[in-house]
């Protein structure tokens, strides 16, 4: 293995690894994400929605379908890349 190789891999494991020693696991939300915090921004305006959800999905349904959507993307892209990276091979180029 190359040294800049062992160098990159070293880096990665600093990104990595320097986010759990910085986190004291302390405080409520720490790792709250934008969602959460744009909602409340906007539930401090006095904004009322005007409907309801007809469904509410439970929390392991949303992560299903996030999961669900995910994949499907990772198809769709998969397959285009694939499909033009095989008829590139094909023409030669």
């Amino acid at each position: 293995m190359e040294k800049r190789h062992v160098i990159m891999l070293l880096i990665a494991l600093l990104i990595v690894a320097i986010p759990f020693f910085l986190y004291n696991g302390k405080g409520e939300g720490y790792f709250s994400g934008s969602d959460d915090k744009g909602s409340l921004a906007i539930e401090e305006t006095g904004y009322h929605p005007w409907f309801s959800s007809i469904w509410e999905p439970s929390s392991e349904m949303e992560i299903l379908l996030f999961a669900l959507q995910a994949a499907i993307g990772a198809l769709i892209i998969g397959y285009f890349l694939g499909y033009y990276t095989g008829k590139r091979k094909i023409q030669g180029k």
